[in-house]
């Protein structure tokens, strides 16, 4: 591979920097080299559920201050695809306030008769009688998005289900598949490089799924770094058609990284 210096750093947010509101060691380090050195950098997330000003007060009071316009989520994403599909289309939304503030903000009604779209997102609350709605909109005619594919995520205590375990239950239901936005699409990765006019050749994707992280940047031309204190378990990486660029054990293996390339393992 021919390197070239990394002026762009792409990270995922949870089991990169924090599980939930824990930090992780080495993410408080990490952000500040980041804005230290001058380069230009996003944290990503398929989480929907919080807006960028919401994410960076709950990871502020983890330690780690990154700026609310350096932060990229699935809603935000999938709120510009919509708006570039169908502009000022309707929408019945099963989702929080990340997504329903994403979706107003860019000219969405939200609706329950007859929408363009049925948006599926994330949420701790999912309630039958939505699910139910979201089922039969969808039966009628209605297109099915959802924000990200995740079955599950981390937590300091545990999996936690996702948006892809909700969304294949209504696919179920209703023999439809949604078209996902978040990672791995690469509509996702660019998104986020347009929104910083960066370039492929000169971005890292940092992560912590082989399954969506590393294998959006890797098809979207990226550097990739995948740390195991997320989903992907070491043992699980050779499980894996394609490898990512670097392996380290976590975010604190990075710092001393920023502002130098990153180089293909072994």
């Amino acid at each position: 591979m021919t390197t070239r210096d990394i002026t762009t750093w792409l990270t995922d947010m949870d089991g990169v920097l924090v599980h939930e509101e824990v930090p992780i060691p080495g993410a408080t380090e990490f952000i500040d080299a980041l804005k230290a050195s001058g380069l230009s950098f996003l944290v990503l997330t398929n989480n929907s559920i919080y807006t960028p000003r919401d994410l960076r007060a709950r990871l502020l009071g983890s330690g780690i201050d990154v700026p609310e316009n350096a932060i990229w989520t699935s809603a935000l994403a999938t709120a510009q695809f919509l708006a570039e599909q169908r502009p000022h289309g309707t929408a019945y939304v099963v989702g929080e306030a990340g997504l329903t503030t994403a979706m107003h903000d860019v000219g969405y009604v939200m609706t329950d008769r007859d929408p363009d779209y049925v948006v599926l997102g994330e949420t701790r609350t999912y309630s039958f009688e939505a699910i139910t709605r979201a089922i039969r909109l969808i039966a009628a005619g209605a297109r099915f998005i959802a924000t990200n594919p995740d079955p599950s995520g981390p937590s300091q205590h545990g999996l936690l289900p996702a948006t892809g375990s909700v969304a294949a239950l209504i696919s179920t239901a209703t023999g439809r598949t949604p078209y996902f936005i978040g990672k791995p699409n690469p509509l996702m990765m660019r998104s986020a490089l347009n929104r910083l006019d960066a370039h492929s050749e000169s971005t890292v994707m940092v992560g912590d799924r082989m399954d969506t992280d590393i294998i959006s940047g890797l098809e979207a031309g990226l550097r990739t770094v995948l740390v195991t204190t997320g989903s992907t378990r070491p043992e699980q990486i050779e499980t894996f058609p394609y490898r990512p660029t670097q392996v380290v054990d976590s975010i604190a293996d990075l710092v001393a990284l920023v502002g130098t390339d990153v180089e293909p393992q072994d």
